[in-house]
């Protein structure tokens, strides 16, 4: 092993563009959502209901899985369109989206038992500040300074 004289000094924090940390939110948060789903599976009679064609009370006909394609469909396009809208939009749709998902993340412990309490609170606590987090970076987006205000601050140092 060698050493070094030079002192280790703070380590660097890159910038991170607000689109690249939107999207890392919606994957993270499209990754929790499918994992619930997934582990909802492991309760007891979960699976024996769906045989039967029933998922929380709803039948699982075409308009049930149409809706549920729909709610796992608007987040994954959400970390394609976090990347690629102009910054206007982006920041616009993500505050709408996260806001909208806020209900639907609650709704997922409606109906439920206390015996998964834990289970439903810390998927539906980590899902709830993955949206916060969204909605942080999307309202607090950085604004391009004018051209007019920029050299008036270049001459102002003068």
């Amino acid at each position: 092993m060698t050493r070094t004289d030079r002192s280790a000094g703070a380590l660097q924090e890159p910038h991170i563009p607000v689109q690249a940390k939107l999207a890392a939110a919606w994957a993270s948060f499209m990754f929790l959502y499918i994992y619930v789903d997934y582990l909802a599976l492991y309760k007891p009679g979960f699976i024996d209901d769906i045989l039967v064609g029933i998922v929380h009370e709803f039948d699982t006909g075409p308009t049930f899985v149409a809706l549920a394609l729909t709610l796992v469909a608007i987040p994954i396009l959400m970390i394609l369109l976090s990347t690629t809208l102009p910054a206007r939009v982006n920041r616009a749709t993500n505050l709408v989206v996260a806001t909208l998902y806020i209900p639907v993340s609650v709704y997922n412990a409606a109906g439920e038992s206390w015996t998964y309490s834990y289970f439903y609170g810390l998927s539906i606590g980590l899902e709830l500040l993955l949206l916060a987090f969204i909605l942080r970076a999307a309202w607090t987006w950085p604004r391009a300074m004018r051209a007019t205000a920029s050299r008036d601050l270049t001459q102002a140092r003068v």
